[in-house]
């Protein structure tokens, strides 16, 4: 996928586990894993409004272009 997911990342810098970002966003492991493992189909902008209130940080901190069209 052209877009790259960068949430593990971000999670070691602010050490915090998935599941403690689960609990504070209310979403599941499982959600939260497609995510993270960038299979993903869609995410609602809700759901990204709350991980980076949570852990502080830019959507662009998380979501990144590769430059590539696939």
């Amino acid at each position: 996928m052209a877009i790259r997911i960068y949430l593990d990342e971000i999670l070691k810098k602010r050490r915090m586990t998935s599941k403690e970002l689960c609990r504070l966003v209310n979403i599941t492991e499982a959600n939260l894993s497609i995510l993270r493992s960038g299979k993903a189909k869609g995410v609602r902008f809700g759901t990204i409004n709350r991980i980076c209130y949570y852990l502080q940080c830019d959507v662009g901190d998380i979501l990144k272009f590769d430059g590539k069209l696939e």
